[in-house]
């Protein structure tokens, strides 16, 4: 008698046993791998979107050459191009693209100048025959462009350039919307059909 109740005992305990490792090993996994790895993905996948966007928005491209400076200014370009070099082309240029932006607000800009550490100016030339401009709000800053610039889009600024040529408006809402801040236009500023 004294065996079969230390046999049911020993039944029992293993059962027990059998049933606490068992679920714990069941929900342990569970826990484990499914929840983090949905949490995970959750996360992940949200975290390279804000990354995305930032970077589409805020990021910068400084360029010392034609090509570079061509993806830069095309609609799937950067908020900014800035050189740090003279750059000459034989082909008409196009700043093109919306939905750009700096420090949150609509932005693009084509800056004809770098700094050094002491907040120091080299301003720098631009040359094409002709840069049309279809990104609004868009300026261009601190040096020469030379050619013709054709304004097709809203608020246009020029601060502090030279543009040896002439600006010219395709719409009264592009002449209007402008702004000359400090710079000189050697040709006429006039309104085009």
């Amino acid at each position: 008698m004294r065996s079969k109740k230390h046999l049911i005992l020993l039944l029992v305990i293993m059962l027990v046993s059998l049933l606490v490792v068992g679920c714990g090993s069941k929900d342990a996994p569970k826990t484990e791998e499914v929840i983090p790895e949905e949490t995970e993905k959750v996360e992940d996948n949200k975290e390279p979107e804000e990354e995305e966007e930032a970077d589409a928005v805020t990021s910068a491209s400084i360029v010392d050459n034609n090509e570079d400076f061509l993806k830069s200014i095309s609609k799937d370009g950067n908020w900014i191009t800035a050189l740090l070099t003279d750059l000459s082309f034989e082909e008409e240029l196009v700043l093109e693209g919306d939905g750009f932006e700096s420090n949150g607000k609509p932005d693009r800009k084509i800056g004809l100048y770098s700094t050094d550490a002491d907040k120091n100016i080299t301003s720098y030339t631009l040359s094409a025959p002709k840069l049309t401009i279809k990104s609004s709000p868009a300026r261009m800053l601190n040096g020469t462009f030379i050619g013709d610039i054709y304004v097709d889009a809203d608020n246009f600024l020029l601060q502090g350039m030279k543009v040896e040529g002439n600006v010219y408006f395709t719409s009264e809402s592009a002449q209007e919307t402008f702004v000359n801040e400090d710079s000189e236009v050697t040709g006429v500023i006039e309104l085009v059909d």
